[in-house]
């Protein structure tokens, strides 16, 4: 016996630590590894070989042959030049190879095993008995059926010489003249009445390398026969009362076997007679539990279960009930309803119901346009807060996209199927924005409907509210509002009770909130409640490398609304929108667009530079930094001012790119937004 040492545990090290350890010829003495976790170390270690992390150590020890798998060229020329070595050594090409190969040879085996293991099943579960020769008439198979019916067991007669087990064995006479034989009578020695069939098995060549019998007890094949005929007669007397019926009806015997089926039951299913007589009672269930065969096996009726039967999985009610004659169970007999069409129409109304949930938020993140790194910035931000729950609060200047990101907010998150709710706080009178958005109990007020109002947010409940322009809720209505998110509760004006209510809070606002709290008229607790995820949308001005795709967008938009098929805007009239500020952001931007296009000429396909409106391309907003000297404010005013300066210093210096401010500050994306918006830099 050779001795064994490996170097290296890991995948290949491990495989042959378990096929050396097998072997009858080798002896594993250890298993070497630099780290002490490795997998082959840990299985050396369980099966009490000797492990180690460095091989020298067995310089001196009785060692044949040594397996280096590790593929380190240093250790295996260390090897290599041990003095005086009698070893063996093996390179990790061909331990991998070996590896690989003992390992495929495992992997048929097990195949081969289960393929075995499956023919057994099949052959000992089946009925019918079997017996299979070889070319040299010996048996191969004998199945568990063909012991039961010949009183032999199997291993008396595997191997055996087929006539010295039957002597009046047919199928040497098939390996003969290679034909197969169907429903051959037969006597066995024990005499019972067997019906064979004998069949020739040929190999890919054409050569016959054995043949198979298939037998039956004829005793059996007569119980059955007369099973039927008895069947038979209870179906004519039946036939003449289900056919009339309108209702859909099916017949199944005590097995559980179809017998009878009328033609209502075919318009119904879309099964036909054929596909139902002799058919287990489950043959026509798409989805659910065959009512017959519970029935058969209770013997108690069953009502009122709901079904999908048939190819069209047809939604459908059954009652059944059992048929009993005589003390004996006979059969079922199922009447069925067809429910398929209300369920149609139900499904249809509610995916209709989610579509127009769905339009409800018309946008979603593919149709924000901008490479700027600000707006990918804004974006990240946005797709982060679609994926919590929390309230988002976006910031940014009018005619930015507010309302655009809080649509793509919602359908990127988990209640896009749900309602998405819009309210402009400052479009709606201060005197009904509180019924409108909390809702109004009967007789609240002069003029309230009967039965009072369901609110806005008890509309967006489970989905989304959206809050354009929230600087402009009056205090009252932000205490309510605060409660709201507090407690996830509403009270109507004019009610007591509190209604509970789950909905996602996207708020939007241009204007400075932390100046509107220093003045008193927005309440910092509310201020804190939706600030949780604040998102700068940045203007247009600070993103003129967008422009371009922007024009592009809208242009395509605007030749749908206009009928008309500009192509785009020339490069110089890029350059030229690139000079200009945009005080109103990607909404002025559509209506210089909007007016461009309308004077063109229906033979010009390009916006130039002359058909875009005379734009003051040198009005740009300039501040210069002036620290304040002398002054009697105090020291937080007076930081305050020079912070608000060289945040505006830096901007210009940077051409307004927020990105490049934050780093010469030294401070992050975010923080600089904030303290942007909180000084109100422009």
């Amino acid at each position: 016996m050779k001795n064994v040492i490996i170097i290296g545990a890991e995948k290949v090290g491990a495989a042959l630590v378990k096929i050396i350890n097998k072997s009858h010829a080798l002896k594993l003495k250890a298993v070497i590894d630099r780290d002490k976790e490795a997998p082959g170390i840990k299985m050396a270690q369980e099966m009490n070989i000797a492990t180690g992390t460095k091989w020298e150590q067995y310089i001196d020890q009785p060692v044949d042959v040594v397996i280096e798998t590790t593929g380190d060229e240093k250790t295996f020329t260390s090897l290599r030049e041990v003095k005086d070595r009698q070893w063996v050594i093996i390179p990790p090409s061909v331990a991998v190879l070996v590896s690989n190969l003992i390992e495929e040879q495992e992997n048929l085996i097990d195949q081969l095993s289960s393929q075995s293991r499956q023919q057994d099943l099949v052959l000992s579960s089946s009925h019918d008995g079997v017996i299979a020769i070889d070319r040299t008439r010996k048996i191969t198979i004998f199945n568990k059926s063909a012991e039961g019916m010949t009183g032999l067991e199997n291993a008396e007669v595997i191997g055996k010489e087929i006539t010295d087990i039957i002597p009046n064995s047919e199928l040497p006479r098939i390996l003969n003249h290679g034909k197969t034989e169907v429903n051959k009578e037969q006597v066995l020695d024990n005499g019972r009445k067997i019906i064979t069939t004998r069949t020739p098995m040929i190999d890919d060549k054409g050569n016959i390398i054995g043949a198979f019998a298939v037998f039956k007890d004829i005793t059996e094949v007569v119980e059955m026969a007369e099973e039927v005929t008895s069947l038979k007669s209870v179906q004519t007397m039946l036939e003449a009362i289900i056919h009339s019926s309108q209702e859909a009806i099916s017949v199944v015997d005590e097995e559980g076997k179809g017998l009878m089926v009328n033609p209502a039951y075919t318009r119904l299913t879309g099964l036909k007679s054929e596909d139902i007589y002799g058919k287990p009672a489950t043959t026509d269930i798409s989805e659910g539990e065959s009512m017959h065969m519970r029935v058969l096996r209770t013997r108690k009726p069953v009502r009122g279960v709901r079904l999908k039967v048939g190819p069209n999985r047809r939604d459908v009610v059954v009652n059944v009930a059992p048929v009993i004659v005589d003390g004996k169970l006979k059969g079922s007999v199922g009447v069925i309803h067809d429910i398929s069409e209300i369920q149609s129409l139900t499904a249809e109304l509610q995916r209709a119901r989610q579509i127009i949930r769905t339009l409800e938020a018309k946008y979603t993140f593919s149709d924000i346009i901008g490479d700027s790194s600000e707006m990918k910035f804004a974006i990240e931000q946005a797709k982060l807060g679609a994926s919590t729950p929390a309230t988002v609060l976006l910031r940014g200047e009018s005619g930015t996209g507010k309302e655009l990101f809080a649509h793509a907010i919602h359908n990127s998150s988990s209640l896009k199927y749900n309602k998405f709710v819009r309210v402009n706080c400052a479009a709606i009178s201060e005197s009904l924005l509180e019924s409108e958005l909390f809702g109004y109990e009967e007789g609240a007020f002069s003029g309230a409907k009967k039965g009072g109002k369901r609110g806005l947010f008890e509309e967006a409940n489970g989905g989304s509210i959206f809050l354009d322009e929230i600087g402009e809720l009056s205090s009252d209505t932000q205490a309510k509002l605060l409660r709201v998110l507090q407690e996830n509760e509403i009270i109507r004006v004019g009610g007591t009770k509190a209604i509970p209510i789950k909905v996602r809070v996207i708020a939007a606002t241009n204007v400075n909130l932390e100046k509107r709290i220093i003045e008193g008229s927005f309440r910092e607790d509310l201020y804190y409640r939706i600030n949780r995820l604040p998102i700068f949308i940045p203007p247009l001005r600070e993103r003129k490398e967008d422009i371009g795709k922007l024009c592009d967008h809208l242009i395509r938009k605007l030749n749908q609304d206009y009928g008309r098929n500009i192509e785009g805007v020339t490069k110089e009239g890029i350059v030229y929108l690139c000079q200009y500020h945009w005080p109103g952001n990607v909404r002025e931007l559509e209506n210089i667009l909007g007016r461009a296009i309308i004077h063109l000429s229906f033979h010009e396909s390009w916006i130039d530079v002359t058909s875009i409106p005379s734009l003051d391309t040198d009005a740009q907003p300039r501040m210069e930094v002036s620290i304040a000297q002398g002054t009697n404010d105090s020291l937080q005013t007076q930081v305050d001012q020079f912070e608000k300066d060289l945040i505006q210093k830096t901007l210009n210096e940077c051409n307004g790119n927020k990105t490049k401010t934050a780093k010469k500050l030294d401070v992050s994306l975010r923080n600089l937004y904030y303290k942007i918006d909180k000084y109100n830099i422009e």
